[in-house]
């Protein structure tokens, strides 16, 4: 059975035009973007094995293209297509900040933080500089660690937000270990940004740390100084 064979209802082409993508599965969503299976395989078989065998989704696109290409049911072709439209989602979030959008809302921060940084290897201390409007100026990789520390110097901090000229930062790390849950050194090091920050007339807006899953905001958890905050 193909699926044209499908009940309309049911394929997910239908579905998508319908509900929207985010109505789909991982699966469906492949089936989609692969359009037809392994020889002798169908194509919603060949999605099911794939993610199987080297998912979950996020895990399976973290892949390089010479990786995936090795992958059965993809292929030189598909490997390809598939990294140019993840760089296509990419650029797309970017080109929101290259348009000078406002970033005070912290989940549009943290969308844009977790997209740059959750499959870097290495701890990864990144700042987005922004003017008096929250728009955003600059995007920076400060620091870069292990797999699981960077060195944070706030002097170098303060002096690349005034080099941008900005009224604002927002920061953020990476842990690639996993969790997303701030250390008690990572409240420290956002402690003292903020006094460092705060002796030139800038504000620390935000800092995001991400990990497997949602990315945690130290301005949602109240561990900023309100006058520092999105809310201040």
């Amino acid at each position: 059975m193909t699926i044209k064979d499908w009940p309309e209802s049911e394929r997910p082409r239908e579905r998508l035009l319908a509900q929207g993508p985010s109505a789909l599965s991982d699966v469906e969503l492949l089936v989609l973007f692969m359009g037809t299976g392994r020889k002798g395989l169908h194509v919603l078989e060949s999605a099911r094995q794939l993610l199987k065998a080297h998912g979950p989704l996020r895990k399976l696109l973290d892949l390089d293209a010479t990786k995936l290409m090795q992958l059965p049911a993809l292929g030189p072709a598909r490997a390809c297509k598939l990294v140019a439209a993840l760089e296509l989602a990419n650029r797309h979030l970017r080109a929101q900040l290259d348009r000078g959008e406002s970033m005070r809302d912290p989940n549009a921060a943290a969308r844009y933080f977790k997209q740059r940084l959750r499959s870097r290897p290495q701890e990864v201390f990144a700042a987005l500089f922004l003017d008096v409007r929250n728009r955003t100026l600059a995007y920076e990789e400060l620091f870069t660690g292990t797999i699981d520390a960077a060195a944070v110097y706030p002097r170098e901090v303060v002096r690349r937000a005034l080099l941008h000229n900005a009224a604002g930062i927002i920061v953020s790390h990476n842990h690639p270990s996993g969790s997303a849950e701030p250390s008690r050194a990572d409240r420290e090091i956002t402690q003292h940004l903020q006094k460092a920050l705060d002796l030139v007339g800038i504000r620390l807006l935000d800092h995001v740390v991400v990990g497997e899953g949602t990315p945690v905001s130290m301005a949602e958890r109240g561990w900023l100084e309100p006058t520092l905050s999105f809310r201040g």
